[in-house]
């Protein structure tokens, strides 16, 4: 069928650079190769089986049907729980949507607030999806870049000179994907106090990774001065809980947005599965050290990467204080050549680390960055030692 039939948004979504990447690595493997994929950022942890034997037991008591589309009430009672508990946040069941992963709520959102023609500033790097949704939805990604001198953070003076009468949406991670970097409460001061002098100007905050942070408690923007009703907190249960496959994401927001994502959610999937939220109640019940062995491992093998990058000629990387990413500017290595083949951009280093030292990472390109790559560290010790021995020998070939 003829390409030319497919609708312009499509035509105009570019491909998950995270998801191609991975494909490819699973093309060399079933090859008998043996590739390290380094590019999804997926727990390698399994569920942890408390919150499995729930699951299983709503299943024997019959939890198999259809759910309300904003969620069991339990499940977003338990959500307003943890948003007390964890951020000092106070919200309503009705303020709770419970979306088939985080990804559906950020789409959700951007399905309900933006028009053709309204900006929104996204702080870069940034996760793939977020500039994909956000134009599918026909608003107009505006990339706003910080770079690794400041940790890739944002400051107030870049957003000032960014927002314009157009700016409808801010949207950001923190921890951050794909570059480990955490506000602090102060940095997100700063910037609540350039948005706060902008009327009807709203954040998305993606708050995914809260539970992998190093830095201690992860700060919301939502508890800034003014900022509560200004504020979407995305949130779900794949990285903290490693429940990827569970589909299991949510959002907190005024009523008004809550329910408005509610309407775009309930044409297009209904409620998230049944047995699925009720396992959610019992993990988001339990005092978040209980999975604090994940994060101790997670920091363990940061550790361990930095030391290795840190040895490696022409990659400087600074230190990720949250989720379980590396980004490395890999720009020194531009202009190298092992003879054959010149690395001219992250795209050829990310071909270049995949072909011939079969590790599969994901080019900053797709990230906004194309200075940088993206490592992730969530396979075990002897797996990213074999892997980083890989890059490092390889790229010893490259030489200007």
């Amino acid at each position: 069928m003829s390409k030319s039939l497919l609708s312009r948004k499509l035509q105009n979504m570019s491909e998950s650079a995270t998801i191609e990447m991975a494909q490819k690595a699973r093309d060399l493997k079933s090859k008998g190769i043996d590739v390290i994929s380094l590019s999804l950022g997926e727990p390698d942890f399994d569920t942890p089986d408390y919150i499995k034997e729930v699951a299983k037991n709503a299943l024997d008591a019959g939890h198999t049907k259809y759910t309300p589309v904003p969620g069991i009430m339990e499940l977003r009672k338990a959500i307003c729980h943890k948003l007390k508990r964890d951020n000092n946040l106070d919200y309503q069941p009705t303020q709770i949507v419970v979306s088939n992963g985080a990804k559906q709520s950020i789409a959700n959102v951007c399905l309900a607030l933006l028009d053709p023609g309204d900006e929104v500033i996204i702080f870069t790097p940034y996760w793939v999806s977020y500039f994909e949704i956000v134009k599918f939805a026909g608003g107009k990604p505006v990339p706003l870049f910080a770079g690794i001198e400041s940790e890739f953070k944002v400051k107030p003076e870049q957003l000032i000179q960014t927002i314009t009468d157009k700016t409808k949406l801010i949207i950001y991670s923190s921890p951050s994907n794909p570059t480990g970097s955490v506000y602090t409460q102060s940095e997100l001061d700063g910037l609540a106090e350039v948005i706060s002098n902008h009327k009807d100007l709203f954040v998305m905050s993606d708050e995914i990774y809260e539970y992998i942070n190093f830095s201690g408690k992860n700060p919301s923007i939502a508890n800034c001065d003014g900022m509560k009703d200004r504020t979407i907190i995305i949130n779900g249960m794949s990285k903290g809980f490693a429940m990827t496959g569970w589909r299991l994401g949510y959002m907190a927001a005024p009523e008004w947005i809550s329910k408005a994502c509610s309407k775009v959610q309930g044409q297009f999937t209904s409620g998230a599965n049944a047995f699925g939220q009720h396992a959610a109640v019992a993990a988001l019940a339990e005092d978040p050290s209980k999975q604090d062995y994940m994060k101790e491992k997670y920091r363990e093998r940061r550790e361990l990467v930095k030391s290795m990058l840190d040895d490696i000629d022409g990659i400087q990387c600074i230190e990720p204080q949250g989720a379980f990413y590396f980004f490395p500017n890999i720009s020194q290595l531009f202009g190298r050549s092992n003879g054959q083949r010149i690395i001219n951009s992250a795209n050829d280093l990310a071909d270049i680390l995949l072909t011939e030292a079969h590790v599969g990472t994901v080019t900053g390109d797709a990230f906004g960055d194309p200075n940088s790559i993206r490592i992730s560290y969530a396979t075990s010790n002897e797996r990213l030692i074999e892997a980083l021995k890989r890059i490092k020998n390889t790229l010893s070939s490259y030489k200007l």
